[in-house]
């Protein structure tokens, strides 16, 4: 490092030209360099899933081995269902079957068609989750709901029925009016 000035201006200033020290310039440059590997990796060749892609899937393999763990639990009760409303991957599943079975009359958010609403706080046959599963799986014939339990299987039923819990109290926009008693 040199004191030498280099520019004088106004015979006061003095512009000295301290170098920086080398480590400094190596992490400089060093991370220059990793920055742009890493923005062509990610970024313009997509070669590997991003972190956030492998949060994602870390946190659907976790949610999955939960609900492999609930399935194995045995009897089936409202805290069990509840609790599987509360799964990422049953709700994912659920909902894929709710779209593909029973959006024809609920709709894709539940606001009601054909089908009373299932986001409102008014249930024909009772809200609470032993009401809405029995009604999934067993239908309700006079009202045109078909039982779907063996269609669908024991398996995606509950997965529907925990996506269905979801929906409750969510009040979907241009929802059918209101059917049945108030949820207690």
């Amino acid at each position: 490092m040199s004191d030498k000035p280099r520019h004088t201006y106004d015979d006061d200033l003095r512009e000295l030209d301290n170098e920086l020290p080398l480590w400094w310039r190596g992490i400089l440059f060093g991370t220059v360099v990793f920055a742009t590997c890493y923005w062509i990796w990610f970024q313009v060749l997509k070669a590997g899933p991003s972190p956030v892609d492998q949060y994602k899937a870390e946190k659907y393999a976790l949610a999955q081995e939960e609900a492999k763990k609930l399935a194995a639990e045995g009897e089936l009760t409202g805290e069990k269902l509840e609790a599987m409303a509360k799964n990422v991957a049953i709700v994912g599943a659920g909902k894929a079957t709710f779209v593909a079975t029973c959006a024809a009359c609920h709709r894709a958010d539940g606001g009601g068609q054909i089908g009373p609403n299932l986001t409102d706080r008014y249930w024909i046959h009772g809200g609470r989750p032993e009401d809405i599963i029995k009604v999934v799986r067993g239908g309700v014939l006079d009202k045109g709901m078909p039982a779907w339990g063996p269609q669908l299987g024991e398996q995606k039923v509950r997965e529907v029925v925990s996506y269905v819990l979801t929906l409750r109290h969510t009040d979907a926009p241009a929802g059918k009016a209101p059917q049945g008693a108030p949820e207690i």
